[in-house]
C-alpha cells in the first residue's frame, strides 16, 4: 500500500512552506512516527513524521517551496522496517564500591551549578567537549555518557565530522592551512523573514534606547537561599527571567504606554501583558509568548518559559505560541554581552535587553562596595512612548528587582501600604 505524506498547516495565515532538510535519504525504510523532514515557514520550523512504516520516496528537494497540503513523499508500507534486535542480557558481577571523587563528595549548595559527572570508561574520557558544552553539562548535571546515550540518530554530518577531525590532540595546535574557499547556502524562510522585519523596524519607527543598571544581589540571594526548596516544591530550577517577566508586567501598571501599539492612526492599549521571550535556536531567533504575565505567579511564569524554550529549540513549537505579544525581553547576557541596544519586535513599541551580571564597585550609603550589577536597556518607539515613560519604566523595573517583595504589593512600598499613606 502506498500512502502520501502531505505538508501540515503551520497556521491559518500560512499557505506555503519550504523544505528545510530531509532527515532520511530517498529509498530509506522508515519506522512509524519517525521524524523524516523539517519544513520551514516565515514563523517557525516544523517536523514531518512518518504516519506509517515503510520505504520512502521523496517528491520534493531541500529548498523547494511547497504549498500546504501538497505531497512531499510517499511511503510503501509493503516494505516493513527491520525491527531492532533486543540487546543480550549480560550478568554483571558487583564490584566493591570505590571511594567517591572530590567532585562527587562535595555537596552542591542551593542555586549553585552541579559538577559534571564523569565516566569510568577510558573511551568516554577521549571524547572532546567544548567549553560551551561543559557549562551546559554542569548546569544540568550531565556526564559524557549521558549525552552519548541521549543521541537518537547518527547521520551523514556526524560521520563526516569524525572523518575530518584531527587524528590526535596535537593537531589542534597546528596552524590552519590557508584557503580561499567560500561556502554559500540559501537563507532559510525564517531567516529571510527576520531580515525583512529588522530592516523595516529601522525604516518605519523612531527607535531610541535608554539605559539603567540593576543591583542583582537581592534577587540572587533570594534565588540562592530558596533554590533547593523551590526545586523540591515545583520540580524545576528558578532562573532570573521569571523575575524580570513579572517585574515588567507590574511596571506596565505605572507606564501603560510601554505596552501600547500604533495601528494606523490609533493607539491600541491592551489591558493584558503578553511577554515575548527571545530564544536563540539553530534556525534563528524565535520569540515564544508568555500570555497574561500580569496574572501569573513567578513559578507559573518560570515553568512556561522553560517549556516554551524547549519547544522552540526542539522545533516543536506552534505558530500560535509565537504569535502576538505586547512586549519582548531579550537576554544577551547568556552570551556574555555587557551592553547592547535591542531592536524592536513590531508591532510592539518596546523591548527590554538584559545583559551579563558583572561584579563592580558601587557607592552604597557613602561606602564603596562590590555588587553584582546588570545593565538593562529599553529600546522604544518614540512616536508613541515619551522619554518620561521610557525612563520611568526602567526606574520602576530597577525598584522591583532591587526590592523583590514589592512584586507582592503591586509595586507599592509595603511600609506605605501598611501605614495607609
Amino acid at each position: 500500500m502506498i500512502i502520501e505524506i502531505k505538508v501540515p498547516s503551520p497556521g491559518e495565515s500560512i499557505t506555503e512552506v519550504e523544505i528545510g532538510s530531509w532527515l532520511v535519504e530517498d529509498g530509506t525504510v522508515v519506522a512509524k512516527d519517525q521524524e523524516i523532514a523539517e519544513v520551514e515557514s516565515d514563523k517557525a520550523t516544523l517536523t514531518i513524521v512518518a504516519s506509517e512504516g515503510g520505504k520512502i520516496e521523496i517528491k520534493a528537494a531541500e529548498g523547494d517551496s511547497i504549498a500546504v497540503g501538497a505531497v512531499v513523499c510517499t511511503i510503501d508500507t509493503s516494505v516493513a522496517p527491520v525491527k531492532q534486535a533486543e540487546p543480550a542480557t549480560v550478568k554483571v558481577t558487583e564490584k566493591k564500591s570505590q571511594p567517591q571523587s572530590k567532585a562527587e563528595e562535595a555537596p552542591v549548595e542551593p542555586g549553585e551549578k552541579a559538577p559534571v559527572k564523569t565516566s569510568d570508561s577510558n573511551e568516554l574520557e577521549k571524547v572532546k567537549v567544548t567549553s560551551v558544552a561543559k557549562e551546559m553539562m554542569k548546569e544540568y548535571s550531565l556526564s559524557v555518557d549521558d549525552i552519548i546515550k541521549g543521541l537518537k540518530r547518527l547521520g551523514k554530518k556526524e560521520v563526516e565530522a569524525v572523518l575530518n577531525a584531527p587524528q590526535d590532540e596535537t593537531a589542534f595546535f597546528v596552524q590552519k592551512e590557508a584557503t580561499r574557499d567560500i561556502e554559500r547556502k540559501r537563507m532559510s524562510s525564517l531567516r529571510r523573514k527576520l531580515s525583512e522585519r529588522l530592516v523595516s523596524v529601522k525604516n518605519e519607527t523612531a527607535m531610541l534606547t535608554t539605559f539603567n543598571e540593576v543591583d542583582m544581589s537581592f534577587v540572587m540571594n533570594l534565588r540562592k537561599e530558596n533554590q533547593q526548596k523551590f526545586i523540591d516544591k515545583h520540580g524545576f530550577k528558578l532562573g532570573f527571567m521569571s523575575f524580570f517577566t513579572k517585574a515588567v508586567a507590574i511596571a506596565m501598571d505605572f507606564h501603560p504606554m510601554v505596552n501600547a501599539q500604533i495601528d494606523g492612526e490609533e493607539i491600541v492599549s491592551p489591558k493584558f501583558v503578553d511577554v515575548g521571550i527571545a530564544v536563540s535556536t539553530p534556525k534563528g531567533l524565535m520569540v515564544p509568548i508568555v500570555r497574561n504575565a500580569e496574572s501569573k505567579t513567578i513559578p507559573q511564569i518560570e515553568l512556561e518559559i522553560k517549556e516554551l524554550a524547549e519547544k522552540a529549540r526542539n522545533k516543536k513549537i506552534s505558530v500560535e505560541e509565537l504569535t502576538g505579544g505586547t512586549f519582548t525581553i531579550t537576554n544577551g547576557g547568556v552570551f556574555g554581552s555587557l551592553l547592547s541596544t535591542p531592536i524592536l519586535n513590531p508591532p510592539q513599541s518596546a523591548i527590554l535587553g538584559m545583559h551579563n551580571i558583572v561584579e563592580r564597585p558601587v557607592a552604597v550609603d557613602g561606602q564603596v562596595v562590590i555588587r553584582p550589577m546588570m545593565y538593562i536597556a529599553l529600546s522604544y518607539d518614540h512616536r508613541i512612548i515619551d522619554g518620561k515613560d521610557s525612563v520611568g519604566f526602567l526606574v520602576k523595573l530597577k525598584e522591583l528587582l532591587e526590592n523583590p517583595e514589592r512584586m507582592i504589593t503591586g509595586g507599592q512600598e509595603p511600609e506605605k501600604l501598611l501605614l495607609g499613606i
